[in-house]
């Protein structure tokens, strides 16, 4: 597990062109045609205990899928129309960036030992993302946080659709490029322009905020990749059907967090990967739905 993830709950090729731009279904979602592609890495800068490579080339059936992570506004009219309550309103609590906690709620709340700047925040869950008296006004077409895999599921169940299997991901991600680094290519700043929500400056003490935000950025913050979807490089980790590991009770989150920072964690890279355990949460953690076609 990443150190930009919160510790877990239960440890307190191109196949369309680019010049033909994303097809889009009645629902909004990008329809992506099957085929093949060459998923994984062997980038020396990566994380060979994260099973990134071999690199393979694996088929991949046509489906469909957002454009961008499931935001507030929709979680928000799901819970209204069903009275769902999170796992973290069940439990009482959830992991939220020592910064972001106001300062009588820091020295209260608990943090683990090997990743202190997470706090264990009672009373905060995606309605108020810091704790209590905070609150999502004006933070609507943000990316909805602090959902386990389960709250995810379930919100998948009410939309008709499901989580994306981490083949789907990694090849909607690449957006068409064979083999690149990012979404978009393979320097992180292409002519020192900012193209993702990542941590910039010291982690976790300083943060320049070069890319214009220091938590959650808007679902449509940057320019989409190939295939027309909007950040999956930063912003929120979002979570994959799949299993981590057969040996593993843990789920497959892709695509990094604003909390993510080239010295520790460069897991935004478009093949990395990490996990958790599908009823952990925190305040860089959400999702994004895919559909069949």
């Amino acid at each position: 597990m990443s150190e930009c993830c919160p510790p877990s709950r239960s440890g307190s090729p191109s196949i369309v062109a680019p010049d033909l731009g994303p097809a889009t279904n009645a629902d909004g979602l990008i329809v992506l045609p099957g085929g093949t592609f060459r998923m994984g890495t062997e980038d020396k800068d990566g994380f060979p205990d994260d099973h990134e490579g071999p690199v393979r080339e694996v088929q991949v059936a046509s489906f469909a899928i957002d454009a961008y992570a499931v935001t507030n506004a929709q979680f928000a009219e799901f819970a209204d129309a069903t009275g769902y309550r999170t796992e973290a309103e069940k439990f009482g609590w959830t992991y939220v960036f020592a910064k972001f906690v106001p300062g009588h709620l820091r020295k209260s709340s608990p943090r683990p030992q090997q990743t202190p700047w997470w706090c264990g925040v009672s009373g905060a869950y995606w309605r108020v993302p810091e704790g209590p008296g905070s609150g999502i006004e004006g933070r609507e077409d943000h990316p909805v946080v602090h959902v386990s895999w389960h709250d995810a599921v379930a919100y998948c169940a009410w939309a008709g659709r499901r989580l994306p299997t981490e083949i789907e991901w990694e090849y909607a991600a690449r957006g068409g490029l064979d083999q690149a680094r990012y979404p978009w290519g393979d320097e992180l700043t292409p002519g020192g322009e900012h193209r993702c929500n990542i941590w910039q400056g010291r982690f976790p003490v300083h943060n320049t905020e070069e890319d214009g935000f220091t938590g959650t950025a808007p679902v449509d913050a940057f320019p989409p990749n190939g295939y027309g979807l909007y950040n999956v490089s930063g912003n929120v980790w979002e979570w994959c059907a799949d299993w981590f590991d057969p040996a593993q009770a843990n789920r497959v989150m892709r695509g990094g967090s604003y909390l993510c920072h080239e010295s520790y964690c460069n897991r935004y890279r478009v093949a990395a990967r990490t996990a958790n355990t599908p009823d952990s949460s925190s305040g860089n953690l959400g999702f994004r739905t895919v559909a069949d076609i």
